[in-house]
């Protein structure tokens, strides 16, 4: 008879108490018998063949003391949660196997009279077992400057003296005080603090907030996000929360790639993905209320989300960022929202609609991008992903990567002062070929018109009789101002003739 302790070999199997054959990995504990073959997880399952039945006559006792993190890895890795791992997983007392092994004598024997102890008993103990005498020094002075009392050294020995934590030795204001072996979370000074807090009372400690030389102040991230939360808000759109944790099958409705990251233990078996993307909780959002009769309603979240990337380190990738989902709007709709958000905010990102983001309209979408690094994306979402999560509307759609605009200082704006004079609207609709995006057209204005131009609107998109295969028609509402006179005829004409010339070197001509 004996007991060999080691390692698991990756792939390796028992069967254990539960009739479930397990698969082991090397982090994983066994114990095994004299022939090294498997007869229970350490401090978790016993093996089938270790039960005892009613012809069992010998029984060989071993009674262990198994690290904490260990156990909880072993435990959450197979699912597999016991008696035994849940007390290991909160610790017990490493020095109190002699006394489990004369109680777990004494009970058999009031039931097996006949009973024969034989000697032979191994104690092993391993290098990194903590010492069964351990000590730490605690400051009278500093348990009263956490706590806020005016405790002194006999009347702390006598709160934390009851539960193991005996004072061995007093040296002025420093008490010598010995931690429990049965308590493995003590370790230093702060820790018994703890212990005399709670014995004390914590209705007994006072609730004065302690003076600082440092007063507490919002992050310049924090006061920018609130302003764009404010902005939000004054655009007309509600705020929503949705869920970090998404169905497998979720990514595939909403068109996304399937490297996203997976959860090894979710809370919900069928819940397993951390989201890519705020996208999938907003469509469903907006399923439900139009399920609801609700149609039309107009949705920002500002959360984290988990893009795929480098894992080779510890934690995941992750970032903070802006969802707005605009149902029955289009990408106009969603540029709009985008151009508020940046001039209110200080925010700049050039639109590319040559890259389209996965599960977004192929021609009404476009990438924000920041130098090289995308930071978002503008459009509509896809009719078949909306199809997909059962919306009829469509979805204008904007997201961005908060964690970096947010970390870029603003430009101080500037005061301009509001003219007297009144202003002019100027209707120019421009036969646009389709392998031009819209965007070069609306910068094209904006370069040609500058000085006068206040307020640029697109408000027709038209493809049919009168315009060449291969194009559509793009009409724009220019609204000029001079800051200092009232524009003549001949000014708006000149304005006028200045932007069609600009824009004919990117093939979009006058529509007559």
């Amino acid at each position: 008879h004996g007991f060999r302790i080691r390692l698991a070999r990756d792939g390796e199997q028992m069967t254990t108490l539960d009739g479930t054959v397990r698969t082991f990995t090397s982090d994983d504990l066994l114990i095994c018998d004299a022939h090294d073959v498997p007869i229970g997880v350490g401090g978790v399952m016993g093996g089938l063949d270790s039960e005892i039945t009613d012809t069992t006559t010998v029984v060989a006792l071993e009674i262990a003391s198994f690290e904490q993190t260990g156990i909880t890895r072993t435990m959450n890795r197979l699912g597999l949660r016991s008696e035994a791992s849940g007390r290991f997983e909160r610790g017990v007392d490493p020095y109190g196997i002699e006394r489990a092994q004369a109680r777990f004598v004494e009970l058999l024997r009031e039931t097996c009279p006949d009973l024969v102890v034989h000697d032979g008993t191994v104690d092993a103990r391993h290098a990194s077992l903590a010492p069964q005498h351990r000590s730490t020094s605690v400051r009278v002075s500093q348990v009263n400057r956490i706590l806020g009392t005016s405790l002194d050294a006999d009347r702390i020995a006598a709160l934390v003296g009851p539960i193991g934590y005996e004072v061995l030795e007093r040296d002025g204001d420093v008490l010598t005080v010995a931690l429990p072996s049965w308590r493995t979370d003590s370790h230093v000074e702060i820790d018994v603090i703890e212990e005399v807090a709670r014995h004390h009372g914590y209705d007994a400690i006072g609730t004065a907030v302690p003076n600082s030389t440092m007063h507490g102040r919002l992050s310049d991230q924090q006061v920018r996000r609130r302003q764009l939360r404010e902005v939000l808000l004054g655009c007309g759109l509600s705020e929503a929360i949705t869920d970090s944790f998404l169905h497998r099958e979720d990514l595939g409705l909403a068109q996304l790639p399937d490297d996203a990251i997976h959860i090894t233990n979710p809370l919900q078996a069928d819940e397993d993905v951390l989201r890519p993307t705020m996208r999938v909780g907003m469509l469903k959002a907006i399923a439900f209320n139009e399920s609801h009769r609700r149609p039309g309603v107009q949705l920002f979240e500002i959360g984290h989300v988990y893009p795929p990337g480098d894992r080779s380190t510890e934690l995941p990738p992750e970032y903070e960022g802006l969802a707005v989902a605009l149902a029955g709007q289009d990408a106009r709709a969603a540029m709009a929202v985008w151009r508020e958000i940046a001039k209110a905010m200080g925010f700049g990102a050039r639109v590319d609609q040559g890259t389209v983001p996965a599960g977004m309209h192929p021609t009404r979408s476009a990438t924000l991008s920041l130098g090289k690094d995308v930071v978002g994306a503008v459009g509509e979402i896809h009719p078949d992903v909306c199809d997909a999560f059962g919306v009829d509307e469509r979805i204008g759609w904007l997201e961005l990567d908060l964690s970096r605009l947010l970390a870029i200082s603003p430009k101080i704006p500037q005061w301009k002062a509001t003219s007297r004079f009144p202003s002019t609207d100027l209707d120019l609709a421009f036969v646009v070929p389709d392998v031009v995006a819209a965007e070069k057209i609306d910068k094209g204005i904006r370069q040609a018109a500058a000085g006068l131009l206040v307020d640029l609107s697109l408000f027709d998109v038209y493809r049919g009789p009168g315009v060449d295969a291969g194009a559509r028609s793009l009409a724009y509402r220019l609204r000029l101002q001079a800051p200092d006179r009232t524009l003549t005829d001949t000014e708006v004409a000149a304005l006028r003739d200045k932007v069609v010339a600009g824009l004919a070197k990117t093939g979009a001509t006058l529509r007559g």
